[in-house]
């Protein structure tokens, strides 16, 4: 079997397929950034790294079996209110994945991206030619992270739900621990996390609030996340920490030190920047058992233009 990967990151389509035990062939990454290329490098060295999305040629490649990827999100984001949807500079990069998507025509195909306006979803439903499933990362790990996946891989259901809390993944609670004298006056508690107002302008931002260790945490940003990933220590005391790196890979159901060889800040930005695994990995089960050479034998998928 043959994959290609667009907006690979540090291939966590990879990780999912390895721990299924599904085999490949070939995997193909699109990617750009110098660094999740790096970290992918160092773990799957056999992976065929092809460039810019927007310059692949697929002549060059052979028949590919499943394509996946998760175009970019920024111009989509319901927190982003004014965002251009797939317009914009970035999620606009939705459309290469439609043009390599009805050039190629794998056997099978996954996109993932963020909840967004029905407007959108609906656009990208029409081009795929499927409804998209939302899933919360919350059944599998101890994050909120809710996502929307197109795939016409069969069989795909709702995760069960592993009831994994922050607690079941620390790793150093003595990780950059912090106080702060200002965070008396107005921390306040809310069902999953204590937040307080540094600025006294009451911004209530994401980088002031830290998490319950018997609580979920936060969807993991893909922005400057080292100060925005606090950890409850002790209420009384005001004493806080940050996330662990290996604590965000856990989150993501990474391996512990898959992203180590970059900085801190890097290694958590690509984390974020990534999918959860055990979701993806919950989705390729409706082809761990499939013959590849049934898969080869299929008529071309039809794709919706």
């Amino acid at each position: 079997m043959n994959v290609l990967s667009l907006f690979d990151g540090m291939s966590c389509g990879q990780i999912a397929l390895n721990k299924l035990g599904i085999k490949y062939e070939n995997y193909f990454a699109s990617e750009i950034d110098k660094h999740a290329i790096e970290i992918t490098m160092k773990n799957y060295p056999n992976t065929k790294q092809i460039g810019d999305v927007t310059k692949i040629k697929l002549s060059n490649l052979p028949k590919i079996d499943l394509l996946i990827g998760g175009s970019p999100c920024q111009d989509l984001s319901n927190a982003k209110t004014n965002g251009n949807g797939l317009n914009g500079e970035r999620s606009g990069l939705f459309w290469e994945y439609i043009k390599v998507l009805k050039e190629c025509k794998p056997s099978y195909f996954l996109l993932e991206n963020v909840v967004m306006k029905k407007e959108w979803a609906d656009v990208i439903s029409k081009e795929l030619g499927c409804q998209p499933i939302e899933i919360n990362s919350n059944l599998v790990s101890a994050q909120n992270r809710r996502r929307l996946y197109w795939s016409n891989i069969p069989n795909i259901s709702q995760p069960k739900d592993k009831g994994i809390l922050l607690k079941h993944i620390i790793y150093d609670d003595n990780y950059k621990v912090f106080t702060d004298v200002r965070i008396t006056n107005t921390k306040k508690i809310t069902k999953n996390y204590i937040k307080w107002d540094l600025s006294g302008k009451k911004y209530w931002s994401q980088q002031d609030r830290a998490y319950f260790k018997d609580k979920k945490m936060c969807t993991l940003p893909k922005a400057n996340p080292a100060n925005k990933l606090n950890i409850l220590l002790d209420y009384d005391k005001d004493i806080y920490r940050r996330m662990h790196p290996i604590e965000a890979e856990r989150c993501q159901n990474v391996p512990d030190n898959y992203t180590s060889g970059v900085s801190d800040n890097k290694r958590l930005e690509m984390i974020g920047n990534g999918w959860t695994v055990d979701v993806i990995k919950h989705i390729f089960k409706g082809i761990e058992n499939i013959d590849v050479k049934k898969i080869l034998e299929q008529k071309p998928l039809k794709i919706a233009i």
